[in-house]
């Protein structure tokens, strides 16, 4: 599987002017946020259209290794500010359910 192609500074192209300013305090991301991301994440990585992504598909069914896990888990962390758990793609196998989840406990954390 072909890995995600960096721009010159090193972030994944779907992650461009997606960096947390740790300067600006903004709203914890929805659920429909969260699951646009990962879609659009899985979408490149895989090299699909985000519209060939089923949220409802666990992600070892689209050939995530604990390696590309451990990646999207980093890249979401940056995106969020916040840290995440890689381990949490085995307890939430799908995009709908780690979304929903995350989106949860970022509002319980705030």
């Amino acid at each position: 599987m072909e890995m995600l192609n960096y721009n010159t500074t090193g972030t994944p192209t779907v992650l461009r002017g997606t960096q947390a300013d740790p300067n600006t305090v903004k709203e914890p991301p929805t659920v429909a946020e969260i699951q646009a991301w990962m879609v659009s994440y899985l979408a490149e990585l895989l090299e699909v259209r985000p519209n060939q992504v089923k949220v409802t598909i666990p992600f070892d069914q689209y050939g995530l290794d604990s390696s590309a896990a451990v990646g999207m888990t980093g890249d979401l962390e940056d995106w969020v500010g916040r840290k995440i758990d890689p381990t949490l793609l085995y307890d939430y196998p799908t995009v709908k359910d780690l979304a929903q989840h995350l989106a949860e406990e970022f509002q319980v954390k705030g």
